[in-house]
């Protein structure tokens, strides 16, 4: 097995960074917009995120939360060691408000599909977005993503890795083939 690094610490930096600023720009500010990470490391990525739109422009609310979408899975008969995560919505709801979820790598669209399903249970969001890390392609379901890290097409049988510091000691994303 072979494995090469495609994204160091500055490069996520980097990315997470421009990512804030086109959500920033699209939404017109914070004003409604909320962010959501989707465990596990989405959520890491999203309170990132947060953290630098809130460097950019202050705002005195929470916009980070994380949604669990363990239970809204179509895969759980293949993977039935799943354990849930605590959904944790900031105290305004989602009702109106735009909402970003965040997710570490794209690739099928099921995880997306299932965290919208899951929206569903919270509230109606006036509008969804999804930010990702890394978009390796092959979806399988119409989802894309609306701010993107690095598009990194990859062969369906190599894996995508990302490390993140709070996790695994490192920032980092690498190809294993």
């Amino acid at each position: 097995m072979s494995t090469r690094i495609v994204l160091q610490q500055a490069d996520i930096s980097r990315a997470l960074t421009r990512i804030s600023h086109e959500i920033l720009e699209s939404n017109k500010g914070t004003d409604r917009l909320i962010i959501l990470g989707i465990p596990t490391r989405g959520v890491l990525l999203g309170r990132r995120i947060g953290e630098i739109i809130q460097s950019i422009e202050p705002t005195e609310r929470n916009l980070v939360g994380q949604l669990d979408v363990t239970m809204y899975r179509d895969d759980l008969a293949h993977h039935p060691t799943r354990t849930p995560s605590p959904t944790e919505m900031p105290a305004e709801g989602i009702d109106g408000a735009t909402v970003v979820l965040v997710d570490d790598v794209l690739y099928s669209g099921r995880t997306i599909r299932a965290a919208l399903d899951a929206l569903n249970d919270y509230g109606r969001p006036r509008a969804v977005r999804l930010a990702a890390l890394i978009d390796r392609g092959h979806r399988q379901l119409p989802i894309r993503a609306d701010f993107i890290g690095k598009n990194l097409p990859s062969a369906s049988t190599e894996r995508i890795n990302v490390r993140l510091t709070e996790l695994d000691g490192v920032d980092e994303v690498a190809i294993e083939s």
